[in-house]
């Protein structure tokens, strides 16, 4: 799995850290950043992600789920 932020979108509510501070952080301006490398979320943090996701108010944080290879 997989995530990004569209920073077009992001208004900096600040859920997505606050619920998944592994995953993301904030810039200066309390704007959400990707902690995850390459935004490759680990197997035991894809809840988080699920988490963020559906509460960020404005549909910033995005999921991509990978298929297997």
């Amino acid at each position: 799995m997989r995530i990004s932020i569209d920073p077009s979108l992001c208004q900096g509510h600040g859920r997505c850290y606050d619920l998944a501070p592994d995953l993301f952080g904030a810039d200066d301006e309390g704007y959400a950043t990707l902690l995850a490398p390459g935004g490759q979320v680990p197997a035991d943090l894809e809840d988080d992600a699920h988490l963020a996701a559906d509460n960020c108010p404005e549909s910033a944080v995005l999921v991509f789920e990978e298929a297997a290879r």
